[in-house]
C-alpha cells in the first residue's frame, strides 16, 4: 500500500491562517500531481468544509471530525488509497488539537509576524513537542520588506525550523476562497500563486525526506511524551518568554 501523508496545520492563535493554507496547500498538492488527496476539518466553525464543498469534487474525501475519531478516518482513507491528508484545526488547546498531531506526519504552524501571534504559538509548540512531531513555522500574512517580517522569522528559527518561502497579505486569498478556489486557480504566474505553489514544494520534499528517514529507523520511533497530559495546562508557555529576546515591541 503506498505511503500516506498527514498535513496538519495548527495555531492556537485566531486569524493565523490555517484555514487558507489547509486548503491552498490541498489543492497545491493537486496539482502537483499528489492525488488522490482528503481534507478534513475539525475546527468547530468549519470554514475548511465549507470551502472544499464549494470547490466541488476535487478530493477523494471531505471529512468533518471532532478529532476524537481522528485514527479511524486516516486509516479509512489510507484503506481508500489516499496519498494525503489536510487537516485543518481550531485555535484552542484541546484534546481535538492533539489528536489531529498524533495522527500527523508534518505540522505546520502557521504564524502572523507580531508581537502577540509569535508569543501564542507557545503552547502548540509544546503539545507537538509532547507528541515528538515534526514541525514547521510558515510565517504567514507578511508585509513585504518589513522588518518585523524578518525579525519573526529569526526569533522562530530559535526554536524550530521555519519554511524558506514566506507568504504575504493579499487580498485575493479571501477572494479566492470565497466560491472554493485558490490564488493559483486566479492567476497561475501571480505572486501569490508563486508563493503557495514553492511552500507545497518544501512541504512535499520535507515529507519525501522524512519518509526515507523513517524507512530507515523503522522499528525505533519515539512515542508519546509523558508529557502530554499535562500540556493543555499550561498557561505561560516557556516559548512566549523566550522570544521576548528577539525584542519584540
Amino acid at each position: 500500500m503506498q505511503d500516506l501523508d498527514v498535513v496538519v496545520f495548527a495555531s492556537q492563535k485566531g486569524g493565523s491562517g490555517k484555514t487558507t493554507l489547509s486548503g491552498h496547500m490541498a489543492v497545491a498538492a493537486l496539482r502537483a500531481g499528489q492525488a488522490p488527496v482528503a481534507v478534513i476539518d475539525t475546527d468547530p466553525q468549519g470554514s475548511l468544509l465549507a470551502w472544499a464543498k464549494a470547490r466541488g469534487q476535487s478530493f477523494l474525501s471531505i471529512v468533518k471530525s471532532s478529532g476524537e475519531a481522528l485514527g479511524e478516518e486516516i486509516d479509512r482513507l489510507r484503506q481508500q488509497g489516499a496519498r494525503l491528508v489536510v487537516i485543518d484545526t481550531p485555535p484552542a488547546a484541546n484534546s481535538s488539537i492533539v489528536e489531529a498531531i498524533r495522527v500527523a506526519s508534518l505540522v505546520v504552524v502557521p504564524t502572523r509576524p507580531s508581537p502577540h501571534d509569535l508569543r501564542a504559538v507557545g503552547s502548540t509548540v509544546d503539545i507537538v513537542e509532547a507528541c515528538r512531531k515534526p514541525m514547521v513555522f510558515v510565517v504567514n500574512s507578511a508585509t513585504p520588506r518589513a522588518k518585523i517580517t524578518a525579525d519573526a522569522a529569526v526569533a522562530l528559527s530559535q526554536h524550530g525550523t521555519v519554511a524558506p518561502v514566506t507568504i504575504h497579505h493579499r487580498v485575493d486569498y479571501a477572494a479566492s476562497m470565497i466560491d472554493g478556489r485558490t490564488v493559483m486557480e486566479l492567476g497561475e504566474d501571480g505572486r501569490s500563486a508563486t508563493e503557495m505553489t514553492q511552500l507545497w514544494q518544501y512541504l512535499s520534499n520535507r515529507l519525501s525526506r522524512q519518509r526515507e528517514q523513517w524507512a530507515e529507523t523503522a522499528g525505533n520511533r519515539p512515542g508519546l511524551s509523558a508529557e502530554l497530559g499535562h500540556v493543555l495546562k499550561r498557561t505561560a508557555p516557556s516559548f512566549g518568554r523566550r522570544a521576548s529576546h528577539a525584542e519584540w515591541h
